[in-house]
């Protein structure tokens, strides 16, 4: 509930690295977010590999880029923007903004040992939690995830609206129907 809603989803290949995506758009043009907010994107980022654990009894390297953004988003949550209730309301490591070629912003590690492997319990544990969200209302869900895969995989993408109706209960028009429709315009 505390997420952008989904514009689209696709499975069709987009380069080397995606086999598909989901695309969410803000409603409104936003500066803060809340915890809750980061936790139900966290959710809405692994649930690609919640599904095929679900569906499969399996995970494949699919997710690798959620899994990613996944992970860059907790450790930002721990170290930036002081949301760990183990480590506290603190900023740690300094970023170094000198970029040289081919270089991102660096992050300079200004704690000790102790810190760090805190930071990576903490971090594993918002994923597990996020994770385990995802999962509950997957399952919760499975005969919705089920519908709604089945209608990628027959459209290959799906809108926003069309979401929205298969969640609803509402079928889609089926292809060949908006095939014809689209030969006789």
């Amino acid at each position: 509930p505390n997420c952008d809603p989904v514009h689209k989803v696709s499975i069709i290949p987009r380069g080397d690295a995606t086999l598909g995506y989901t695309l969410q758009l803000p409603t409104q043009d936003r500066y803060l977010i809340s915890k809750l907010e980061l936790m139900d994107k966290l959710s809405v980022l692994l649930g690609g590999r919640v599904a095929e654990d679900i569906v499969f009894k399996d995970v494949t390297t699919g997710a690798q880029n959620d899994l990613e953004r996944a992970t860059k988003l907790a450790r930002q949550m721990v170290t930036e923007y002081g949301m760990s209730d183990t480590i506290g309301p603190i900023t740690l490591g300094r970023k170094e903004h000198q970029i040289f070629l081919g270089r991102d912003i660096s992050q300079e590690r200004d704690y000790s040992e102790e810190i760090a492997n805190k930071i990576d319990k903490e971090v594993s544990k918002i994923i597990e939690n996020a994770y385990s969200r995802a999962k509950d209302i997957l399952t919760k869900n499975k005969r919705k995830l089920k519908k709604i895969a089945r209608n990628l995989m027959e459209r290959e993408t799906l809108e926003g609206k069309e979401i929205d109706d298969l969640l609803n209960g509402i079928k889609l028009a089926s292809l060949t129907k908006f095939k014809v429709n689209l030969l006789l315009i």
